[in-house]
């Protein structure tokens, strides 16, 4: 909507303004979208990426897009690597030399046991197209080619100007709170004055795009994620874009030694390439290069005032498992479900205090785990310190970061505060502060899994005919809050495939109840019976949303 400012100059309103039109700027208008809550989002380039990367994208994300209906919209854009699995490491491509690290990402299938979705390698430039083309068919307001100049903040609201690098036009947008997903070189954590924790730089390297017709003979039948290259004179990582003749290749770059940018010319990326491959004559030709520098770092604070920090500008971290960009959209759903409730009036302003006590432990603890599995993987150009290589090896797998993080604190209760925020392995029990359990579930005839109930209210889970039942009905009566309830078991509204105890995979009683927040994260459970059910409920989802 757009009104007259005292300037005479329009003045563009929406509840959220959202800087930043990459992966999260997107996914954090797609999650709003659902949600019903108008947005606006600025870009200041002119389009999505047209660069292959951040492509990993982890079970929990992709858990995410699914209940956002995007699942299968992702899965078509990524299928010309739908069969790339591993993690190879080699001196080079010629022979059967090297090990691979990870032959693939799910071995034996075990992790439909956790979750209805999987892994999906879909490159950022295909993935971003498919978000916004989903965030406007939500009614998105997104605007590329928008630059925001300044912004300053009043209790009420945020106010921005941006101006259109299209037109030079300028725009007041008058917000009532402001995210900013606007990367690692954040303007606006920098005009909050915002620092970070961490040790900061990593390492550096120069990202190269490059066509070989001949390469895919020499990689042969190994559909490799990333194969890390090791020859001493030209170590690198190899990615396919396409498997034929399409490939991105990271090269060292040290520029603590006094090399520039300038140096990496074509013929020196293209022979560095023909070296790590080991084929001298291999053809090469490179189409494009972007320098990028791994880091560990996360923001002291992720929110000041009604300004939040969201994906890189809230936190970097080394690119190894892809945590980056997957902790990044993980952010932007935490935050979207808790500012539709504060503007749909169903949640006190204090629940938007358990972003930042929810998030910014599990960057910390993400972060932390990237830097140690690039020591696990001898990431090109990284030389790690002692205190990080000692770790290495020592953190457990990868699922345990991607699907079991913990919130011990934030809009949680009955969570211990001193459980680990990733813990050494994978237990999603129905504690509270944890990924809610995946069930198979017959829903009037349709197969849906437990995540699919959960998005845009809090959810109740009891037995059929428990009084539970009845206390949420009377609950979402009497408060403003969007709060379902089922029964499940035989003859109720949800039945567990297979028999399969619901309560027990809770861990609850049968005659006990589980209440889920919209992003599926269990904010509280009852073992057993009440005394009051109506008023012990009641009490729950007024703490939980800070509405006492």
């Amino acid at each position: 909507m757009n009104r007259s400012g005292t300037t005479g100059e329009a003045v563009h309103r929406t509840p959220v303004l959202i800087v930043g039109g990459s992966l999260v700027g997107l996914s954090t208008s797609l999650f709003l979208g659902r949600l019903g809550v108008p947005h606006t989002l600025v870009e200041r380039h002119a389009s999505t990426s047209i660069h292959p990367r951040g492509r990993g994208n982890n079970v929990r994300t992709m858990e995410l897009f699914r209940t956002a209906g995007v699942q299968r919209r992702i899965v078509e854009a990524a299928s010309v690597l739908k069969d790339n699995h591993g993690i190879l490491q080699t001196p080079s491509l010629v022979g059967d030399a090297g090990e691979w690290l990870l032959r693939t990402i799910d071995p034996g299938g075990g992790l439909a046991r956790f979750s209805p979705a999987g892994w999906c390698l879909c490159s950022q430039n295909d993935l971003e197209p498919v978000l916004l083309r989903s965030a406007r068919e939500l009614g998105g307001d997104l605007r590329y080619n928008t630059e925001m100049m300044s912004f300053d903040q009043d209790g009420d609201g945020v106010t921005a100007r941006v101006k259109s690098r299209e037109t030079g036009e300028h725009t007041t947008i008058r917000a009532d709170y402001l995210v900013a997903a606007d990367g690692p070189r954040s303007p606006v954590r920098e005009r909050l004055g915002i620092g970070h924790n961490g040790p900061g730089d990593l390492f550096h390297n120069v990202s190269v795009t490059f066509t070989s017709r001949g390469l895919a003979s020499v990689v042969g039948d190994r559909r490799f994620i990333v194969c890390y290259l090791t020859s001493p004179d030209a170590d690198g990582a190899l990615l396919p874009v396409d498997n034929r003749e399409n490939w991105v290749f990271h090269a060292p770059w040290h520029p603590e030694h006094g090399e520039t940018l300038e140096e990496f010319t074509d013929e020196r990326l293209a022979a560095h390439i023909r070296r790590a491959v080991g084929v001298p004559d291999l053809d090469v030709t490179v189409t494009g290069r972007a320098a990028w520098h791994a880091a560990e770092r996360v923001a002291q604070r992720y929110a000041e005032g009604r300004v939040f920090l969201a994906g890189d500008s809230a936190h970097e971290m080394s690119p190894t498992g892809a945590f980056g960009s997957n902790t990044g959209i993980q952010d932007a759903h935490n935050l979207a479900w808790k500012l539709a409730a504060v503007l749909g009036g169903w949640a006190g302003p204090g629940l938007l205090d358990s972003y930042d006590a929810e998030r910014r432990p599990v960057a910390e603890a993400t972060s932390a785990r990237a830097s140690s599995r690039s020591v696990e993987h001898s990431h090109p150009g990284y030389t790690p310190d002692a205190e990080t290589a000692a770790l290495a090896g020592r953190k457990g797998g990868v699922l345990n970061v991607a699907l079991g993080y913990r919130y011990p604190r934030g809009a949680v209760l009955g969570a211990d505060p001193a459980t680990p925020v990733v813990p050494e392995g994978l237990a999603l029990n129905g504690e509270p502060g944890s990924r809610a359990p995946h069930l198979w579930l017959d829903r009037a005839g349709a197969r849906v899994s437990t995540l699919d109930l959960y998005e845009r209210s809090l959810v109740l889970l009891a037995s059929p005919d428990s009084p539970w039942l009845a206390a949420a009905a009377e609950v979402a009566s009497a408060l403003p809050v969007p709060l379902d309830a089922y029964g499940v078991g035989e003859g109720a509204d949800l039945v567990p495939e297979n028999g399969a105890d619901w309560a027990a995979a809770h861990g609850v009683t049968p005659d006990g109840a589980v209440l889920v927040r919209p992003d599926g994260f269990v904010a509280w459970r009852h073992e057993g019976r009440a005394a009051d059910p109506a008023r012990t409920l009641r009490d729950t989802v007024a703490t939980l949303l800070s509405r006492t």
